[in-house]
Formats: structure tokens, sequence, C-alpha cells
């Protein structure tokens, strides 16, 4: 059960990577990861900051809980 929980704080670490680009770098792959595309019905690069606060709280979760064992 612990192996299954280390992967889960793994892929949350690399979603919040994925997500802290998507602020920055326009490519077809993160662009379909946006959290902002998925919830505003019209998503700008005004909604992009968004993905910079998820991103960091993802991220940071997994890293704090895989040190935190």
């Amino acid at each position: 059960m612990q192996n299954l929980n280390t992967i889960a704080y793994v892929v949350g670490i690399i979603y919040g990577i994925v997500l802290i680009l998507a602020t920055f770098v326009r490519i077809k792959f993160i662009e379909s990861m946006r959290i902002d595309a998925l919830v505003i019905p019209q998503p700008t690069d005004s909604t992009r900051p968004v993905n910079l606060i998820a991103g960091i709280l993802f991220a940071g979760y997994g890293i704090y809980s895989l040190l935190s064992r």
C-alpha cells in the first residue's frame, strides 16, 4: 500500500510541474493539461496564473508528503 501512495505523490509532483510549465510554455501536450482550460469555458492568457497556483499546491503537497514519512 505504501508503494501506491508513493506513486500517487510522484504523479502529483509531476502534474504540479506540468501545471507550472503551462503558465509559461505553450506546448500542445501541456495546453491540454491546464486546469483553467478544464474549468473555465473560455480560457485566456489572463487565466493562466490559476495553473501556477494549482501547480505549486500539487507539487508542494506531493513533496511534503514524501518528505514527512
